[in-house]
């Protein structure tokens, strides 16, 4: 790395670390006013509400920091521009995007650190606000798993459980429905204990009925004080996650889409907000590729009131599309890929095209 490098490198880690610093403070603060007559009229301890705000800080984090990079590209080159160091060294023949090139792989940095943050921190800290907020704040119990009535679809094979034990590798109350291609029931098989044993469904006087698929009337009973069955499910897979989708990260919630897919079901909104856990992280860059051409064409005019206000008008603008995206991907007026996505491929190319447009 270049003395260059170096010197445009301390410039924007420390403005990124004070914009960060502070708009993540602003986001606590306005998060904390709406939370503070809950923790009062609950009679809070003060160890509550530092335990609140020490979770909430990397989510805050997590939130402000494309705008807190857009901000610090924006001052770095304005503060160059404004001492006259930026026209310096375009006059001893450094190129623009040479000295731009620091930012840029700053930026591509932060997106990668964001994805990871968001991967494996933020997921822990949201279950973790939750429970400060329903369990420790308001007394209510927190039901992490569904054990009781469980339905779910298999190929053409729906299962139902009265009520699952994991622990005890027990299944209690069990409907096996197959059907055929056409959707009409074929058979269906009745037991009220399943047992889990080297890798076998061991099923407890299990009753067994063939149907003809025409008529839907039974045309064999039998019955089995005991049968073996092999169910690509284990014990452990006979319960319902109740996690919600910002306390989930994006492998989760592949699986989550996977497993739901699976079983028949539709898991557009969660197909959502995977493809949002992916596209998100990229504002970073985004956002640095727009600060750098702003702050060009303000020259020495651009300060910090001047950066400030256009991170703002940037942000509420992208979060103003980005939400009107992301609800037309839930009511599936467009696929999930383009909910997510598009707001941040219409801020890129609009990044791309002022940088083109910007004269070297």
């Amino acid at each position: 790395m270049s003395i260059l490098h170096r010197y445009i490198l301390h410039f924007f880690t420390r403005l990124l670390l004070l914009s960060l610093g502070a708009f993540a403070g602003i986001f606590l603060l306005v998060d904390f006013l709406e939370k503070v007559d809950d923790f009062l009229e609950h009679g809070a301890a003060i160890s509550l509400y530092v335990l609140y705000l020490l979770n909430m800080l990397p989510v805050a984090v997590a939130q402000v920091i494309p705008l807190a990079t857009l901000l610090a590209a924006f001052g770095t080159l304005g503060g160059l521009s404004k001492s006259n160091e930026l026209t310096a060294m375009r006059g001893g023949g450094i190129s623009i995007w040479k000295i731009t090139l620091p930012l840029l792989i700053s930026g591509l940095l932060l997106s990668a650190g964001l994805f990871f943050v968001n991967e494996f921190l933020i997921p822990v800290n949201q279950k973790k606000i939750h429970y400060i907020l329903q369990n420790e704040l308001r007394g209510k119990q927190e039901i992490l798993f569904k054990r009781d009535n469980i339905w779910f679809r298999e190929d053409g094979t729906i299962y139902h459980v009265r009520q699952s034990q994991p622990e005890n590798n027990r299944l209690l109350g069990v409907t096996i429905l197959e059907f055929d291609e056409q959707f009409h029931l074929i058979s269906r098989q009745d037991a009220p204990l399943a047992r889990f044993e080297e890798g076998v469904w061991i099923f407890e006087d299990l009753v067994s009925y063939r149907y003809d698929p025409d008529t839907s009337m039974i045309v064999e009973r039998l019955r089995f004080p005991q049968k073996s069955l092999e169910l690509a499910k284990k014990p452990e897979d006979f319960t319902e996650t109740f996690y919600k989708a910002e306390q989930l990260g994006f492998f989760e919630l592949r699986s989550l889409v996977e497993k739901m897919k699976n079983e028949g079901y539709n898991p557009r909104n969660y197909q959502v907000d995977m493809h949002a856990r992916l596209a998100y992280p990229f504002t970073c860059l985004t956002m640095t590729m727009l600060g750098i051409p702003f702050a060009l064409r303000k020259g020495r005019s651009a300060s910090l009131a001047v950066g400030v206000t256009l991170s703002v008008a940037v942000g509420v603008v992208f979060f103003i599309l980005q939400t009107l995206l992301t609800t037309l991907g839930y009511s599936a007026v467009i696929p999930p890929f383009i909910a997510a996505w598009s707001a941040l491929l219409i801020f890129s190319l609009l990044a791309v095209w002022l940088l083109l447009s910007t004269r070297d």
